[in-house]
């Protein structure tokens, strides 16, 4: 009975997802896609967790939020997320910024939802809920819907402990009563208030909101109205709300009261550290999950392989993962996550690298503990992460934890859309079958 009242509930609701930002502290790793579309995990990218989680939740009216350099992660929506049945009213909608109301861009997150409420009103959705689309979790959004009406919420906030010093500046923050309703929410403060009954944490938002719908339209419409908002959920939305409507909060906890996985990968670092506890023998993050698969478009690539049995040439991997595409050609990978289509050349050494699609590794690198963005091809004799002076010399970006990002840009060549790449590698590939040919000796992948 409980599961069929949650399927009612998550049928009457339309998810709005947030994915129009740049993510700059990712610096180069987004100057050509926004956040929500750079690649994790080995074949996914950051939104395809979200969309998973609606999908997975029953939730099948989707609206798709862009702004910032969004062609890529538009092309991928098309691709992998369009394959709804429309004569069951389900769909995945993408709503670029296309001054709709007054001929401006989104101006804040709450301003991008009331640019298309004429797209609320024609759904008529018992509930709205508003989705960040660039973070890293799996989350029952029917658990959230039914504590929704449980509280008889008017809004609801999802949350999670968060330390201080990781809050602070980075994460709306809210205190509550005994029964979980929201008395105050700041939004990014710099020194965030202790939970009373957690020491050292705060309770911060998540970015995922649940409205009834004529609440939040009559939000949105005094939002609008208001010469003093800048129109954002957390910083002017949120605050307000707390005095006039029934506001929850929705602690994101297991059944130990736990916090769930979330990641928020919005820094260099934790991108990567993300990315390596996939690696690990037992993640936090469990991609093998068959009750709730993680969803996403991938071009369908051969399996992939290893080559060359010698002493000094022995292509392997260990505590890694390697998706399919990838040849690994008389080179050693350790510790390292790398994404379709990577190929490492002979006598290279890999260890706790995150390769993102596409990328060369000639012969005799050796790289650590850095981020190889897509594309890249990296030069023979190459290094990366053992001299950080030599990382910066050779126009690296080296992070406070040591982390390098190489993109093709910082090594000098011309960044590689997907499809203009992947020809590149066919032409390559079959130009080296015919260059081989009047050599001596001759190999399937020569590296």
């Amino acid at each position: 009975m409980q599961q069929r009242r949650i399927s009612r509930l998550t049928r009457d609701t339309m998810a709005f997802v947030l994915a129009g930002g740049r993510g700059s502290r990712l610096y180069e790793l987004t100057d050509f896609r926004c956040k929500p579309a750079v690649f994790f995990g080995g074949k996914f990218r950051i939104i395809d967790f979200t969309l998973s989680n609606c999908v997975n939740s029953g939730i099948r009216r989707i609206a798709v939020l862009t702004q910032y350099r969004s062609h890529s992660l538009i092309d991928h929506i098309v691709r992998g997320w369009t394959q709804f049945h429309s004569d069951l009213n389900e769909f995945v909608q993408v709503l670029p910024a296309s001054q709709q109301t007054r001929g401006n861009w989104y101006s804040g997150t709450a301003d991008a939802v009331f640019q298309n409420l004429d797209i609320i009103e024609d759904q008529q959705p018992e509930y709205v809920i508003i989705l960040s689309g660039d973070h890293v979790y799996k989350m029952d959004f029917g658990r959230l819907l039914a504590d929704h009406v449980d509280n008889q919420a008017d809004v609801t906030v999802a949350c999670l402990p968060v330390p201080l010093e990781t809050a602070a500046g980075s994460f709306g923050v809210m205190s509550t009563d005994h029964n979980g309703r929201i008395i105050a929410f700041t939004e990014k403060p710099a020194h965030p208030d202790p939970m009373p009954d957690r020491p050292g944490y705060a309770l911060a938002s998540m970015g995922n909101y649940v409205f009834k719908r004529e609440v939040l339209l009559d939000i949105l419409n005094n939002d609008d109205l208001n010469a003093d908002s800048s129109h954002d959920f957390g910083r002017d939305v949120l605050p307000r709300a707390i005095d006039r409507q029934r506001v929850f909060a929705y602690p994101f906890l297991n059944n130990k009261g736990e916090p769930e996985y979330w990641r928020d990968v919005g820094t260099l670092d934790a991108y990567w550290s993300a990315n390596m506890d996939l690696v690990s023998v037992s993640p936090e993050l469990n991609l093998y999950d068959k009750d709730w698969p993680v969803l996403s478009h991938q071009a369908q690539l051969p399996p992939a392989k290893f080559v060359f049995d010698q002493d000094r040439r022995r292509g392997h991997a260990v505590d890694s993962v390697v998706s399919g595409g990838c040849i690994i050609s008389g080179a050693k990978i350790r510790r390292s996550l790398l994404f379709s289509g990577v190929t490492c050349h002979s006598y290279s050494n890999l260890d706790q690298v995150v390769a993102l699609p596409d990328t060369e590794i000639g012969r005799h690198c050796r790289i650590r503990r850095a981020i190889i963005d897509k594309g890249c091809r990296i030069p023979a004799g190459t290094t990366i992460g053992l001299d950080h002076q030599q990382d910066i010399a050779k126009g690296f970006r080296v992070t406070d934890a040591g982390i390098v990002l190489v993109t093709p840009r910082l090594l000098g060549q011309s960044h590689y859309h997907f499809e203009d790449r992947r020809q590149n590698l066919a032409d390559d590939y079959h130009g080296r079958k015919r260059r081989l040919s009047d050599q001596p000796e001759v190999e399937e992948f020569p590296s």
